[in-house]
């Protein structure tokens, strides 16, 4: 008995000792946060826990969406990011705990006669079976922080697939609009181009029979022709818009059905909350402090490898030239050991390694913190602009009013012989482009409503991840400190979650 008391001491020891791990822990960087948005909008934040694209109220849009999150590429490449840093964590983690192997082995085996070594029977049989063993004691917390490590990447590929279902519904329905405001172009293009032919017409009749100049004739189809251009400028356009939102959509190109007039559609809420909750609901920003957890993490291994390491290792089995006797009790062997191995001298190589760590720890603070200026900067952007294209909407519908105005009156004064035609050429040239830019304008305001959820975040990101299809990626599979496996949703725990090594 007394014979195993050094192991069982130190393995004691050991058990205790390794409650500690070398290394800072994780506390969140102090921020100077905004107290509120300069251009804040009217709303509430349960508006941006919504699924704003029904509030569009256009059924067409919804499907869109939904075939997005199942068939879009870039969703099923991040989906495959989240099961590659998962697998990495149950790797990872998988030092903290014995390794057990087995072996079987049934040889014959012919020794050369010419050898030193010389057996009773040659050539001669060797059967055996052996299980094996080995431990390595995580005494400083190399493993644990490596774990940790793993984790935070876990999180963060979590963060930037979360980041990609944003981008991707946010740009599925601007990409909409804008395709919808296209066609309303196109509309009014096709519309004003069988006017001017009807005024070309008409003013060839007269130039028949001497009631106007042939001058006259040239003005009208010059402006007949210069709307004819725009027409098949605008067609490219559709059909550039249609293949792009086709790709987003995850189809091969070709034409996209189409729901309600842009006119048609119903105006979003505004999304309002305060500037802390960036650092809540980005993904991005997320992302950038699960990076620089794993960094921090990364710090603290590279330091316990200065330390010594050690290891338990044992085999057991049976070894026998006969199978009939494999089992039998003088053919049972086994052994034991506990291994130390720590530096003396490395060249400088631990070192260089453990500044790497630190100097990668500092460029992702700077990062977390350039991520954190960069949502503010984009909510307050995303803010002012909803805000002020409001404003310039209004402002191009009035402009828009007073060049029908113009051109109703210079065609009055035409026919009553005050004015050339060259009047109303004019009043027809301002008023069309100025028909187009309204149009281009009021897409403009829904995309700012749009691009104002996406720089607010917010719990909507969940339920589009809900649609996203492997379903079985909604839900990632862990590995807990025990070894178990536990499942993770991420628009739920992913939201800033606490470092295992932070303390409360």
């Amino acid at each position: 008995m007394y014979r195993y008391a050094p192991l069982v001491l130190i393995i004691l020891s050991v058990l205790i000792a390794a409650g500690c791990a070398i290394g800072p822990d994780y506390n969140r960087p102090v921020m100077d946060i905004p107290q509120a948005f300069r251009f804040d909008g009217e709303g509430s934040r349960e508006v941006a826990d919504s699924e704003w694209w029904k509030q569009f109220n256009d059924p067409v849009l919804e499907k869109l969406i939904v075939e997005a999150l199942a068939n879009n590429k870039s969703v099923k490449i991040a989906a495959a990011n989240v099961n590659r840093a998962s697998g990495m964590l149950m790797t990872t983690r998988s030092g903290l705990f014995p390794q057990i192997y087995y072996n079987g082995t049934a040889e014959r085996v012919r020794l050369s006669k010419n050898t030193i070594q010389q057996v009773p029977e040659n050539p001669y049989n060797n059967f055996q079976a052996v299980g094996s063993a080995s431990w390595e004691i995580d005494l400083w917390g190399r493993i644990r922080r490596l774990s940790e490590s793993a984790k935070a990447n876990l999180y963060a590929t979590i963060e930037a697939r979360r980041g990609v279902i944003l981008s991707l519904t946010t740009e599925i329905a601007s990409t909409y609009i804008q395709l919808r405001g296209l066609d309303e172009q196109l509309r009014i293009a096709n519309e004003t181009l069988k006017t001017y032919e009807e005024s070309v017409r008409i003013f060839e009749l007269q130039n028949k029979y001497g009631q106007v100049s042939g001058m006259t004739v040239q003005q009208a189809r010059s402006q007949y022709e210069t709307a004819a251009a725009q027409i098949p400028q605008i067609e490219v356009e559709i059909a550039k818009t249609e293949n792009a939102l086709s790709i987003l959509l995850g189809r091969n190109p070709g034409p996209i059905e189409r729901g309600v007039k842009l006119s048609d559609l119903k105006m979003p809420p505004i999304p309002a909350g305060l500037p802390s909750d960036l650092l809540e609901r980005r993904p991005d920003v997320l992302q950038a402090e699960q990076n620089l957890i794993a960094a921090n993490a990364q710090m603290g291994a590279a330091k316990a490898l200065f330390f010594p390491a050690i290891s338990l290792t044992g085999v057991a089995g049976f070894v026998s030239e006969e199978l009939s006797k494999l089992w039998l009790g003088p053919s049972k062997l086994w052994n034991y050991a506990g291994n130390v191995v720590g530096p003396i001298f490395t060249g400088g190589g631990l070192l260089g390694q453990f500044r790497q760590s630190e100097a990668s720890r500092e460029a992702a603070l700077y990062s977390y913190q350039q991520a954190v200026q960069s949502a503010f900067a984009d909510a307050e952007n995303a803010l002012i602009a909803r805000k002020k294209i409001l404003e310039q909407v209004a402002a191009e519908q009035r402009k828009v009013t007073a060049f029908r105005e113009y051109e109703r009156m210079a065609e009055l004064q035409y026919n009553a012989g005050y004015t050339p035609y060259l009047t109303v050429l004019n009043a027809q040239q301002e008023l069309f482009p100025a028909e187009l830019q309204a149009v281009q304008t009021n897409a403009t305001s829904y995309i700012a409503v749009i691009n104002l959820y996406k720089a607010l975040g917010g719990g909507w990101i969940a339920k589009g991840e809900a649609l996203t299809v492997p379903h079985e990626t909604a839900r990632e599979e862990q590995v807990d400190d025990k070894g178990s496996t536990t499942q993770h949703e991420p628009g739920k725990e992913s939201v800033s979650p606490k470092p295992e090594n932070e303390k409360d």
